[in-house]
């Protein structure tokens, strides 16, 4: 029963494949629910079978919708994903923005934006207006368009479109079975001069140099030290 919602909610509802219900019908569906209360987890609700065929079918449901099986890599890769792959043939500067472009259409469409161009990369989901129900349906989207299997807490554990993008992309290219684009190989001259490069490290134990910290670590000496107090804590 859905009289209060906008016309925004009533976008998203059948998007996720639940349509709305009205007062009579809401009613009538709970007088039906309690003549049978012998009965346990009924439910009153109205399906669209086509819209749940876009979305990840609870197994309840499994039994009223036909979907196609998605290949599923062990890492939860769609293999060869289409996006993955162009991932490989660009620059890496490039990659993060691909694939926020991509992750900024799902924010739009799931929030009734006008477009990408209306969700800031920066803003967090909760600022832009996520909800649980919002975040789930951002996780079925965006999923499949990217070609992972995403968590449920995706926009908890990834608070904004960028930090989320650059998830994605390393999920891509971390799991994907694909060979980079081709470069092109240099070789040194033998008499090129030996490039030293230095380093030097600062840990709490005393330890000042990478030697100190090897010594530290097979000893296996306690480094726990107390909080500065030049810091102004």
């Amino acid at each position: 029963m859905t009289d209060d919602l906008g016309e925004t909610d009533h976008t998203r509802m059948s998007r996720s494949g639940v349509t709305a219900l009205s007062d009579a019908d809401g009613l009538a569906l709970l007088d039906a629910a309690q003549a049978a209360a012998d009965r346990p987890a009924l439910v009153a609700i109205r399906l669209d079978p086509a819209g749940l065929r876009g979305q990840t079918v609870p197994p309840v449901l499994r039994g009223l919708v036909r979907v196609p099986v998605r290949r599923v890599a062990r890492a939860g890769v769609v293999e060869s994903s289409a996006l993955a792959r162009r991932l490989v043939s660009v620059d890496e500067a490039e990659r993060v923005p691909l694939v926020l472009e991509v992750v900024r259409a799902q924010v739009a469409a799931v929030l009734g934006f006008s477009g990408a161009g209306s969700v800031d990369a920066g803003r967090a989901f909760k600022d832009l207006g996520f909800d649980s129900l919002t975040a789930v349906e951002l996780r079925n989207q965006l999923g499949a368009a990217v070609g992972l299997r995403l968590p449920a807490t995706l926009v908890f554990d990834y608070p904004t479109p960028l930090a989320l993008s650059e998830h994605i992309v390393s999920e891509l290219l971390g799991t994907a079975d694909m060979t980079p684009a081709a470069t092109t190989a240099t070789t040194a001259s033998v008499d090129e001069p030996i490039a030293i490069v230095a380093m030097s490290c600062r840990y709490p134990g005393g330890v000042e140099s990478p030697e100190d910290l090897w010594r530290l670590l097979a000893e296996g000496r306690d480094a726990i030290s107390p909080f500065p107090t030049d810091r102004g804590w």
